[in-house]
């Protein structure tokens, strides 16, 4: 039998970063292809009418609460402009921090997990292509990317507090995929970290942090009306998809 730890020691690191570099452009391809300025791009009424269908579904089993917690914490500036921060850096630097390490410490255990993020982010795709979804924080803005729905009363927190970046710019409006909000990465790559690292960490302190991680993005991701917590729900659906077929596959190759 072929030794998992043997065959990954044999991988050089720039192998690697090409193959996640790779694939990382064919999804930031592929994601606005079918967003809200691609080639393939659904109408601002589709992805309106399906924000409508996701709250109907939460009002329907008694959870839509998005709103009403949003409008709680609206006025305290500095708590959104952190949490603008936190949903616009985090999501790419606890990640790509996790692989690192894993990839050092872990080799063996990088092989699955990597291949377990790549899986669970093409599926996600799967549904941006075929669910385009207007976060709430675009339901009562106007065309060309909001739903203009006056019944709502969602905020953008960037537009209002800030952070590091703007949805506002020019380029990234171009760029971005507006309608890519089921499921959320952001709460699936958040989860990803934490089940990556908690088993191996020594640290009481540590491991709790990390299981802290992905409770505060499903905090942030709604709080800054960038996502319903359906979309967090299905986030983790995709995430445990994902890694099950990395689980086979890993059993598969070394069987």
């Amino acid at each position: 039998m072929a030794s998992l730890e043997t065959a990954v020691d044999q991988r050089r690191w720039w192998k690697e970063i090409l193959f996640i570099l790779g694939f990382y452009l064919v999804y930031a391809q592929i994601r606005n292809q079918f967003g809200s300025n691609g080639l393939f791009a659904t109408s601002t009424t589709t992805a309106a009418d399906n924000a409508r269908r996701i709250i109907n579904l939460e009002k329907k089993i008694g959870l839509f609460f998005e709103e009403q917690l949003q409008s709680f914490f609206i006025d305290w500036g500095w708590f959104l402009w952190f949490w603008n921060v936190f949903y616009g850096s985090l999501h790419f630097v606890v990640t790509i921090g996790t692989g690192i390490f894993l990839f050092r410490k872990f080799p063996a255990r990088f092989l699955r997990y990597r291949t377990g993020l790549a899986i669970t982010t093409a599926l996600a795709m799967v549904g941006f292509a075929t669910f385009p979804l207007m976060p709430p924080r675009l339901l009562s803005t106007p065309p060309p990317y909001g739903g203009s729905m006056t019944d709502f009363a969602f905020v953008d927190t960037l537009a209002v507090h800030g952070g590091l970046w703007s949805f506002d710019s020019g380029t990234l409006q171009a760029l971005s995929n507006q309608w890519a909000a089921m499921p959320s990465l952001h709460l699936a790559w958040a989860a990803w970290c934490a089940l990556a690292l908690i088993p191996i960490l020594k640290s009481p302190w540590t491991r709790l942090i990390m299981w802290a991680y992905p409770v505060a993005t499903s905090f942030g991701i709604v709080v800054t009306a960038n996502h319903y917590w359906v979309d967090g729900l299905a986030g983790l659906i995709v995430l445990i998809m994902g890694m099950e077929c990395a689980r086979w596959i890993s059993r598969m190759r070394f069987s």
